[in-house]
């Protein structure tokens, strides 16, 4: 039997925690489901990461004013997945002024945003039911490491000051996309990564680069970080717990790029390469949220990745339902 595609059977509610890490930042996650973070200085609030929809943000933002009634100035986009962005509409609602992004996650919103959104829609039926709430493609107003019309060049990594708080943002290497982006605040060791590190749940690599994402996992390690929130999976707490989370992504990285370039080796289809990866994936991380999700857009990439593929091919919607049915038994 055929599995149900990507996540549109999971309509179940996800069970959301909203915790403290640090004086000044906070963790929203949701069992699996794409994670938000929150720094709050004395005089304005940054998010990171929006939430799939102005619908789903409302409840982040009257989270954020049972601790703080100061304006949410800066909104992150640690990636341009729709799934992370498409909401941020709800912040600028709230007064935000920035939106911030690296060029690379602006490129691929130029080239692929348009059909990512279309995608992610039919991928996660119940993360976009206030779909009639987005407004369009979110675009960000400050580019780090390019140009932008008002503000000319943008250095390649900003500190920004919340009041009291500073907050390092920048590009550490490519790994889940070519634009990742993390939010840093060096004082109290929080780390705000993205999906460039997940925790128990599905490692999605369909637009990844395989290849050098273990080595930005390395350099995300080098900064020592006592708590991080990751893209999905719970907050770590404790240098011990960071780096377990850094392990486990790792392992997952690298044991699906592996068996991508076994595969092609040896001559397998995409169909082939399917099953000779789960021989190696399953026993590990079967269990986790969302992998059967994950999985077939996942090998689709180590496998373009090993044949030579280095940009990685823009998924669509009817791109998606042809993958997944030729995988299917």
């Amino acid at each position: 039997m055929s599995k149900a595609f990507a996540s549109q059977a999971d309509l179940d509610e996800k069970t959301i925690t909203f915790e403290q890490l640090s004086p000044h930042c906070w963790a929203y996650t949701a069992e699996g489901d794409p994670n938000s973070g929150v720094i709050v200085g004395e005089d304005a609030i940054m998010v990171c990461d929006t939430t799939a929809t102005p619908a789903m943000a409302q409840d982040l933002i009257a989270k954020i004013r049972t601790i703080s009634n100061k304006p949410i100035k800066y909104v992150l986009l640690t990636h341009y997945h729709a799934v992370r962005v498409l909401g941020a509409s709800a912040y600028l609602a709230e007064g935000a002024t920035e939106i911030i992004a690296s060029q690379g996650t602006h490129e691929l919103i130029v080239e692929r945003g348009a059909q990512d959104m279309q995608s992610e829609m039919e991928r996660f039926p119940r993360l976009f039911r206030g779909a009639d709430s987005v407004p369009g493609l979110t675009w960000p107003t400050l580019v780090i490491g390019g140009g932008n019309p008002t503000q000319g060049e943008v250095p390649g990594r900003i500190t920004l000051d919340l009041g009291g708080v500073h907050v390092q943002v920048w590009h550490p290497g490519p790994g889940h996309t070519k634009g990742d982006t993390i939010a840093w605040v060096e004082s109290e060791k929080v780390l705000f990564s993205g999906d460039l590190v997940e925790y128990e749940a599905g490692v999605y690599t369909g637009d990844a680069q395989l290849a050098e994402w273990p080595q930005t996992l390395e350099a995300l390690r080098a900064l020592g970080a006592e708590a991080l929130v990751p893209g999905r999976g719970e907050a770590m707490r404790g240098r011990d717990n960071v780096n377990r989370a850094l392990d486990y992504t790792k392992r997952w990285v690298q044991t699906l790029y592996q068996c991508g370039q076994e595969a092609v080796a040896k001559g397998l289809d995409l169909k082939g390469a399917m099953a000779h990866t789960r021989q190696a994936m399953d026993p590990v991380f079967g269990h986790v949220f969302i992998y059967e999700h994950c999985l077939p857009f996942d090998v689709s990439r180590a496998y373009d990745e090993a044949s030579g593929i280095k940009h990685p091919r823009i998924w669509t919607a009817a791109r998606d339902q042809e993958m997944w049915a030729s995988l299917q038994a």
